[in-house]
């Protein structure tokens, strides 16, 4: 099995998630770009979950004498030097050739663990082959149409398994495909639908072209048989959907009831804005709910994953861990989560722009970047640990400041 090992660079790169954004727009073609970056429809829920952040402000005490220097925590049983995953996204080779692998590679270096998606352009086993520790298994519970319901989910499942992932995330929100409509006018699909215009631009990034070509890393490869795959992407595609439902509105409680039967780790549910929501899950058997509206790709005009946050965290903090996904993009942002009750959080978007960019060493910079970001800003608050934070730190934006005296 072809395993590669990329070396990682120590040369100072961009200073913030948004340098690499610039970056990563210029580096890949206009089709790529509208997946990694775009939304659903009007894009309302993906522009709210940077919004709701800006809703808060930091209280900073001072003399202190805090210092915060240790940003380790646990989560899903696995110890990690900052509390932040990398979110399952699928087609990860599409920003860069090394996609998931070189992102679970770059994880590990920055002293945390990714969630692999179903829909990886490597397969669960190539990039268990190639990184050092169990990362976590994304599920898109799909069905083959021509076995039983739970089928393939029970055969990826021990796959997974076999392979030494250390726990599973289930993605409940999307029973039928976000309609997004930047991916569709700009031809983005599975395979991509390609016109002299987007051939051409593609050309005019030659480093990424010539990549694509070679290592044709597309997505759902741990769905498509090998022998698929060398028929291209388009007699792939014929395959999967004659032989899989990949959007499953009939999946139920009683599903995720199985899935945690047959599940012996540590078990998520993503996707989760709703406090019942969260309390059922729990009541079922997860350990830890992810509070998420996929980014904003699913369900346009839902809630923010932050202002979901409180809630779910209030009703089942305590019993469950809590993780956040959705707009991070400063270490004051994770600060912030943090403090409305989440024990860590999921990034999607800005390790993708540090992987288009340049590749796993970008990747591992952005969770560079994010870490010095939050130790910076709990040392200028005046909080020495993670424990301390809580919503007693945030003052809403705005708000007016009470004058004593004259």
């Amino acid at each position: 099995m072809p395993v590669f090992r990329y070396k990682l660079s120590s040369r100072p790169g961009p200073l913030t998630v948004e340098d690499y954004r610039a970056r990563a727009r210029r580096a890949v073609p206009d089709m790529v770009w509208a997946y990694v970056d775009y939304g659903a429809e009007s894009m309302t829920t993906m522009d709210a979950n940077r919004a709701a952040f800006d809703r808060y402000m930091l209280k900073s005490k001072v003399l202190t004498g805090h210092e915060a220097t240790d940003l380790t925590t646990t989560l899903a049983g696995q110890d990690i030097s900052v509390p932040i995953l990398l979110a399952p996204t699928g087609a990860a080779g599409l920003s860069h050739w090394t996609g998931e692998l070189g992102a679970a590679q770059a994880a590990e270096r920055a002293g945390t663990l990714s969630i692999v998606s179903t829909a990886a352009s490597y397969s669960f086993e190539e990039i268990a082959a190639g990184t050092e520790r169990g990362h976590f298994f994304q599920l898109y519970p799909w069905a083959d149409l021509t076995t039983g319901r739970h089928d393939l989910t029970h055969a990826m499942m021990k796959r997974v398994e076999h392979a030494g992932y250390s726990g599973m995330f289930v993605t409940v929100d999307v029973p039928t495909h976000g309609n997004r409509e930047s991916e569709q006018k700009r031809g983005m699909g599975n395979p991509p639908v390609l016109t002299p215009k987007r051939v051409l631009d593609a050309a005019l990034r030659p480093k990424w072209w010539a990549a694509f070509l070679k290592h044709q890393r597309m997505s759902l490869r741990n769905l498509i048989d090998p022998g698929e795959r060398a028929g291209g992407a388009r007699t792939a595609m014929k395959t999967l959907s004659r032989q899989f439902r990949m959007m499953r509105p009939e999946l139920n409680w009683d599903d995720f009831a199985w899935m945690r039967e047959n599940w012996d780790g540590p078990l998520y549910i993503k996707g989760v804005l709703d406090a019942d929501d969260a309390e059922r899950a729990v009541g079922l058997g997860a350990d830890g709910v992810v509070v998420s509206n996929h980014g904003g790709r699913q369900l346009d005009c839902a809630v923010a994953a932050l202002d979901a946050l409180p809630a779910i965290a209030d009703r089942v903090g305590g019993r469950a861990e809590v993780l956040l996904d959705g707009g991070i993009r400063r270490g004051t942002d994770i600060v912030k989560a943090l403090c409305l009750g989440a024990d860590g959080v999921c990034i999607g978007r800005p390790y993708l722009y540090g992987l288009a960019a340049a590749g796993p060493d970008g990747a591992r910079h952005v969770v560079e970047i994010l870490k010095s970001e939050m130790r910076r800003a709990m040392t200028l608050m005046g909080v020495a640990n993670l424990d301390d934070l809580d919503a007693s730190w945030l003052i809403p934006a705005g708000a007016p400041v009470p004058i004593v005296g004259r």
